[in-house]
């Protein structure tokens, strides 16, 4: 369920090239799952952005976004202190219980904030998650060490090999054994991330929204049991329902 309320940002620094990590305190009980996002009103600007939830707790959550247009490029110049209208609860998260014993967590750029709260969970649930991380360059990398620091595998794939293995973050999954994955990113990683493994997982869309909440219908993709918003049946999907075309 959504709530509509009013957020003060604590922080909203830059992290990597391009990418900043927002803090935000407020109401944080709608917020259930990990890949759940939020929906963010930016003054002056029609539409509000979606922005996955990277982490939460009590009084406050943590953003992380890349700057790709100007809505973005107007949240990266918010100050600390200044109040957001902020839907929360949105979408349908990751589900830990249908995650295997070792659940490998697959990120693409802006795909890999979710799956930090995900790996924090799954430690709880007393599972055992890698992560494998994928970026374009060494400049553009974030959370590395944050992944680190829970004490699990972390693998880094960059395209111009300019740190750790040198392409695609699907060449990691390749080497990896576990027996469920979890992906966020941009739909070929998604798909090619399904292509390499032939066990059961779930994938996180990245669509265009326009209500955010389920209304307008506009980020419907086709599954198996038939259309479904990223917005509200998603973002997370199953495996086993995705129709690739």
């Amino acid at each position: 369920m959504k709530e509509q309320d009013i957020y003060t940002i604590l922080q909203n620094t830059s992290i990597a090239k391009d990418v900043y990590k927002m803090v935000l305190a407020g109401d944080t009980q709608k917020i259930k799952k990990p890949g759940q996002f939020v929906n963010i009103e930016i003054p002056e600007f029609f539409l509000r952005r979606p922005l996955s939830v990277c982490d939460w707790q009590d009084g406050q959550f943590t953003l992380i976004y890349k700057t790709v247009g100007q809505g973005t490029q107007a949240l990266a110049k918010m100050p600390a202190g200044q109040a957001l209208d902020i839907l929360t609860g949105l979408g349908n998260g990751f589900s830990v219980s249908q995650c295997g014993q070792t659940t490998l967590l697959v990120g693409g750029g802006v795909g890999v904030p979710p799956l930090y709260a995900l790996a924090k969970a799954l430690l709880r649930a007393k599972k055992t998650p890698v992560a494998m991380l994928g970026f374009n360059t060494k400049e553009e990398i974030f959370l590395e060490k944050e992944f680190v620091s829970l004490g699990i595998r972390t693998y880094v794939a960059t395209m111009d090999g300019s740190y750790g293995l040198k392409g695609l973050v699907t060449d990691v999954l390749a080497q990896i054994r576990g027996d469920y994955f979890c992906a966020c990113g941009p739909l070929p990683m998604l798909q090619a991330v399904c292509t390499v493994c032939d066990f059961d997982g779930q994938l996180s869309f990245e669509e265009r929204m326009g209500c955010g909440f389920g209304a307008c219908m506009c980020c419907s993709i086709l599954t198996r049991k038939g259309p479904k918003r990223i917005c509200k049946e998603g973002p997370v999907l199953l495996k086993e329902e995705i129709l690739w075309q």
